[in-house]
């Protein structure tokens, strides 16, 4: 089709079906964007476009960000890797392991190991997210510790609460899906003494030049904020009032001190871009140097086990047992025939980790690439379950499908 672009036409014809709002895209190659795509409505209602410079909210595309910034702190000396987290957060010195994670708060066995800075970076801590389980583990967690973005709970109550609750697992025994990244951002945000956005401003964002990446946007850049985009009962497009499960509010309180390292940063296509050419780049991006050579290429190797890839799984389905392992923040591409393009997908090597709202992203560190993909589909679980809310998966896949070919051209 010469001179009319795919990606575009391929958005467009989804969101035109009111499976999404819209979507913002950006194909890196060579030094250079070759391809960047705007299609629908940041808001649905005021009918204002989706921009190159629109904020989304990147939910867990927030956790390379936040395990950069620990490793960065690694460098430094300032923790090692298998050195026990209770030196900074002593509550987590005696835990608890749930027998089964549907079964009783009280019947639990002794953990038998610590758990260590190495099993949060790598979601082998033992801990998980509340909301994947019902019963008792579910309602204690959603007492203790709030909301998964927007929390009331203080950081160092938020600390002291999650480590009141049993593990579902031993550390270091497999791959849990959960808090581990958020706890990890509060002990860096301990170690250095300072809040978590201050830390990320200082460590990632500012050397980086993510000018527009953080845990809220300013006033004055409210107005290019993509709304809250999601799905009524029976499946028809509208504006949500909060976040998924509660887990955000339509306006954060200016006192509100919980930042959440696993799942709560706005950011746009080009600060992501920024972050992603630094994972291309070995650790620097236009001569600034965040991570060292090797230490990147840590973060985007496999760390679990074969057993460990075999039993990992998330809502109930398998993630890593073909094609993919996890690196430190990051999935990782084992057998590019048999990687899960949802999760990361591409070349062997190749890193990335979606985000819950609707951000998709790839680096491929071999031919020095990125695609990044952004939109706002705010779905709760159930909705899945009944067939509602699947148009941005169609809209992922049709993207990196299309995104392999090169010479895209670029539309706004």
């Amino acid at each position: 089709m010469k001179g009319e672009n795919q990606i575009a036409n391929a958005l467009e014809a989804i969101v035109s079906t009111g499976a999404l709002a819209g979507a913002a895209t950006l194909v890196w190659r060579e030094g250079s964007p070759t391809q960047i795509t705007c299609v629908g409505c940041r808001d649905i209602e005021a009918r204002l476009p989706i921009e190159r410079n629109t904020i989304f909210r990147i939910a867990s595309m927030s956790k390379p960000i936040t395990c950069a910034a620990a490793l960065v702190l690694m460098e430094e000396g300032r923790f090692a890797l298998d050195e026990p987290i209770s030196r900074w957060a002593p509550e987590f010195s005696e835990m608890r392991v749930l027998r089964s994670p549907m079964g009783p708060l009280d019947e639990t066995d002794q953990a038998r190991k610590q758990i260590t800075f190495e099993d949060l970076l790598t979601h082998r801590s033992g801990l998980t997210y509340g909301s994947f389980w019902s019963g008792p583990l579910a309602r204690a967690f959603a007492e203790a510790l709030g909301a998964d973005i927007d929390s009331a709970v203080k950081p160092d109550d938020w600390i002291a609460a999650l480590a009141s609750l049993p593990l579902i697992d031993h550390p270091g025994n497999g791959f849990h899906y959960g808090h581990s990244t958020d706890l990890l951002g509060l002990l860096i945000a301990r170690i250095e003494g300072a809040p978590l956005g201050d830390v990320l401003q200082r460590r990632i964002f500012g050397p980086l030049g993510m000018s527009d990446t953080g845990f809220t946007v300013p006033r004055e850049n409210r107005d290019r904020c993509a709304q809250t985009h999601g799905f009524n009962e029976v499946g028809r497009l509208t504006v949500r009032s909060a976040g998924p499960g509660g887990s955000f509010l339509s306006e954060r309180p200016e006192d509100m001190t919980y930042e959440s390292g696993g799942q709560g940063l706005w950011s746009t296509l080009d600060d992501y871009l920024a972050f992603a050419r630094m994972l291309v780049g070995a650790g620097a991006v236009d001569g600034a140097r965040l991570l060292k050579p090797e230490t990147v290429a840590m973060m985007t190797t496999n760390r679990l086990t074969e057993m460990q890839r075999a039993a990992a799984k998330l809502l109930g389905r398998s993630i890593f047992a073909a094609g993919h392992g996890y690196g430190m923040g990051v999935a990782v591409v084992l057998d590019p025939e048999k990687a899960a393009p949802l999760y990361c997908g591409g070349s062997e090597g190749s890193v990335g980790w979606p985000g819950g709202f609707g951000g998709w992203w790839q680096a491929d560190t071999k031919n020095a690439s990125v695609m990044i993909f952004l939109s706002h589909n705010m779905v709760e679980l159930d909705q899945l379950r009944n067939g509602i809310g699947f148009g941005v998966y169609e809209a992922i896949l049709e993207f990196q499908s299309l995104a392999r070919r090169r010479g895209s051209s670029i539309y706004y």
